[in-house]
């Protein structure tokens, strides 16, 4: 795939909506007694895989470092993952006083950071690199010509994230308060315990829950489909120089606007993903920290 072409080729906006095409699936089933068919509605199962392939990595990845930990001189795994570990524990102290919360929190932040990381990585791979992989074992599989490879660039995906932050946050809070006290704490906090303000308490209460929720899936989504639509932008720059290959034509100079504008984005965008796992995992211990604040 590539640029439009005078010939055949798809054009620019082809080219980009195709790549933005996830591969879905349906499953739905019948009832025994009615017969009804049951939608569960369509999910995109390549955010799916690939989410779950860099999560199993990225935890087999600091079970090795951690395997492999000796006293002496660490190896380069090692001290990567020592490095992380100090860092995360590092801001949990300043956000989150509970030692004992500190002990499943900090494991989970590390966790957070090193698979949002490695799904964020996957947007320095060539735009179109998989997709093709895809397309020629797709037939064979039965399967679409779509295959998007960046997880993170799909809102289901950080909201799903996200979500789970939250239900981390409510467990936390009924853990430390106690039901009766989150209870409390929901219909008294911000303004104050008169019962008149109970139903304003309780409405403020469940909308800084969505607003969190939201905008912490939203901004890792809005930053890394950006990035995304760039890498797209500069690899049409390419197609159009390997279709118009001339030494003496605009496109033998887009072909080296395509080499300079991606290496420059690849290395500017390194510090992007690694970035936006950071402050990812940065919210998880700042929300998780506010569950155990009695107002």
């Amino acid at each position: 795939m590539a640029a439009e072409t005078a010939a055949n080729g798809p054009t620019a906006g082809a080219y980009i909506q195709h790549h933005l095409h996830h591969l879905q699936k349906n499953f739905s089933f019948e009832t025994v007694t009615q017969k009804d068919i049951i939608d569960f509605s369509i999910f995109n199962l390549d955010s799916v895989v690939w989410s779950i392939l860099l999560g199993a990595l990225g935890c087999w990845l600091l079970w090795l470092g951690a395997r492999k930990a000796t006293s002496g001189v660490p190896g380069r795994l090692q001290a990567a993952v020592e490095i992380m570990s100090e860092m995360v524990e590092n801001q949990a102290k300043g956000v989150i006083h509970n030692a004992k919360s500190r002990k499943l929190v900090s494991p989970l932040a590390l966790t957070v950071f090193v698979w949002i990381f490695l799904m964020n990585a996957m947007d320095l791979l060539p735009v179109d690199l998989i997709p093709t992989i895809w397309h020629s074992a797709g037939p064979a599989m039965g399967e679409p010509d779509v295959m998007r490879f960046l997880p993170t660039a799909d809102l289901s995906t950080t909201l799903g994230l996200s979500v789970s932050v939250l239900i981390v946050c409510l467990v936390y809070n009924v853990k430390m308060k106690g039901a009766g006290g989150w209870a409390h704490e929901l219909v008294t906090a911000p303004f104050g315990a008169n019962p008149l303000l109970w139903p304003i308490n309780f409405l403020m209460q469940i909308i800084e829950f969505v607003a969190k929720t939201v905008s912490h899936g939203m901004r890792l989504f809005g930053n890394m489909f950006a990035g995304e639509l760039v890498f797209m932008l500069i690899a049409l720059m390419g197609g159009v120089w390997a279709w118009q290959f001339n030494p003496l034509s605009g496109g033998f100079w887009l072909g080296v606007g395509h080499v300079i504008a991606g290496s420059v984005w690849a290395i500017f965008h390194i510090l992007i993903i690694t970035l936006q796992a950071f402050i990812f995992m940065m919210l998880t211990l700042i929300y998780v920290g506010q569950a155990h604040d009695a107002h």
